[in-house]
C-alpha cells in the first residue's frame, strides 16, 4: 500500500495529507487559508501555452511601437519604451533607467520565454533542457515583473500631460494593456503540479 503524500503549506509550513480533488477544486490550508494545490482541467497547460505565445507577440509589439505621442506648440514627439529608457540613461537618471529596463523589459521577457519553453517541452511530452531550473528561476524573478505598475504610471502621467499637450495613445500602450491581461491569464491557467509531475516522471 503506497504511503500517503503530504503537502506543506508555503505560508505557515503546516503539513496536510494530499487528497484527490474534483476538477476545478482547490485545497486550502486549515491554519492560514493559503492555497495548497488545485485540480486544474486536463488542458490547463495547453491554454497556458496559448496565452503565453500571445503574450510574447504582444510583448514584441509593445516594445517596437511608440507608447504615446505628444504634440506641444506644433511639435510632435513619440517614444518607445526602449527609447524612454535610453533618454533616462542619457539624462543621468541611470538608476531609474536600469529599474525600468529590468522590471518592464528584462524580467517580463525572461518570464515569458522561460514559461513558453517549459510549456512547449511539456506539450511534446519531454522534460526539456533546463526546464526544472527555468521553473525555479521564473518563480524567483516573478515579483520583479511590474508591467501593471508601469502601465498605471503611464496612465497617471498621461492624465497630467493632457493639460499641457495633445496626447495621442500609441499602439504600444494598448499592447501593454493586453499584455498585462495575457500574462495574468497564462499564470492563472498554468498548472505547476501537473508540470512537476510530468518533469519528475520524465527520464
Amino acid at each position: 500500500m503506497p504511503s500517503p503524500t503530504f503537502v506543506a503549506c508555503l505560508e505557515c509550513d503546516l503539513l496536510h495529507r494530499h487528497t484527490p480533488l474534483p476538477h476545478g477544486g482547490e485545497a486550502r490550508c486549515t491554519r492560514c487559508g493559503a492555497r495548497l494545490y488545485r485540480c486544474a482541467p486536463p488542458d490547463a497547460n495547453e491554454r497556458a501555452l496559448a496565452f503565453a505565445l500571445t503574450a510574447c507577440v504582444l510583448f514584441v509589439i509593445a516594445n517596437v511601437y511608440p507608447i504615446v505621442g505628444l504634440e506641444v506648440q506644433g511639435m510632435h514627439n513619440s517614444a518607445t519604451l526602449i527609447g524612454a529608457v535610453e533618454s533616462l540613461w542619457d539624462d543621468g537618471a541611470r538608476m531609474v533607467a536600469a529599474l525600468v529596463f529590468v522590471t518592464t523589459i528584462l524580467v517580463p521577457a525572461v518570464e515569458l520565454i522561460g514559461l513558453t519553453w517549459v510549456l512547449v517541452a511539456l506539450r511534446q511530452g519531454a522534460r526539456g533542457r533546463g526546464a526544472v531550473p527555468i521553473l525555479h528561476f521564473i518563480e524567483s524573478v516573478k515579483p520583479w515583473g511590474m508591467v501593471e505598475v508601469f502601465l498605471l504610471g503611464v496612465l497617471v502621467s498621461l492624465v497630467k500631460l493632457a493639460h499641457i499637450a495633445t496626447v495621442e495613445p500609441g499602439v504600444a500602450l494598448f499592447s501593454f494593456g493586453a499584455l498585462m491581461a495575457f500574462i495574468a491569464a497564462a499564470a492563472s491557467a498554468f498548472d505547476p503540479d501537473a508540470a512537476w509531475t510530468q518533469l519528475d516522471a520524465t527520464p
